[in-house]
């Protein structure tokens, strides 16, 4: 990343971080929610931090944009849009729409750069049902995650760890920390519901495993 690129990685890692994408696709009444709820506290549900999953890692590759995301043991098979950051500092998310998308964030490395690459998606997109993510907590260990780039490259990763947890315990340094080979940190809700508001997120760790043309 570059230099500019590290700060705003830090700044969004560092701001309202426990409350990414609280609303999970709802509108203004989700936004109100997501206010009053910053401050909950649950029990998170962990498992073993990734450095603890070893993936047999692949060679790093260059800085190239994501187009799209696969991950054929639930079925996505998403364009991926970019994502920067909100007036306020936070991780921007997809837009609200029939066609729910992935969005990466695009202060992150690429996938397959040096580095965790943040990808995030709704777990339910209003009245329009489902979203991209709705099943992003079935993952395991060692199931397929295929990114797309715009150079044409695939790059493959594999699942090393699960966790759901609570927002207020968002774990901002496993997702968002420096790493020494190319990971990949899939986000959406999980949990209890209220209305349009999510306890939890689920988070997806995976390691870069192979890539090809």
């Amino acid at each position: 990343m570059t230099p500019v690129s590290r700060r705003a990685f830090a700044t969004a890692a560092m701001t309202s971080m426990a409350s990414l994408l609280v609303g999970c696709g709802g509108g203004d009444e989700a936004k109100q929610t997501s206010r009053a709820t910053q401050g909950t506290t649950g029990r998170a549900t962990r498992t073993p931090p990734p450095s603890s999953t070893p993936v047999k890692a692949a060679r790093a590759l260059g800085r190239s944009v994501p187009v799209r995301l696969l991950i054929p043991a639930i079925g996505v098979d998403t364009p991926v849009m970019r994502l920067g950051l909100a007036a306020d500092g936070s991780v921007q998310v997809p837009p609200i729409t029939a066609h729910d998308r992935a969005g990466w964030y695009r202060h992150s490395p690429t996938p397959g750069q040096v580095g965790p690459s943040v990808i995030l998606g709704h777990v339910t997109v209003g009245a329009y049902g489902d979203g991209v993510f709705r099943h992003l907590a079935r993952l395991h260990r060692g199931d397929r995650i295929e990114a797309r780039l715009e150079n044409g490259t695939r790059a493959v990763f594999t699942v090393s760890s699960v966790r759901t947890v609570a927002k207020a315990d968002f774990p901002a340094d496993d997702v968002y920390g420096n790493v020494d080979r190319p990971e990949l940190r899939l986000i959406t809700c999980g949990g209890p519901r209220t209305g349009d508001a999510y306890r939890d997120n689920v988070i997806v760790f995976a390691a870069l495993s192979s890539t090809s043309p």
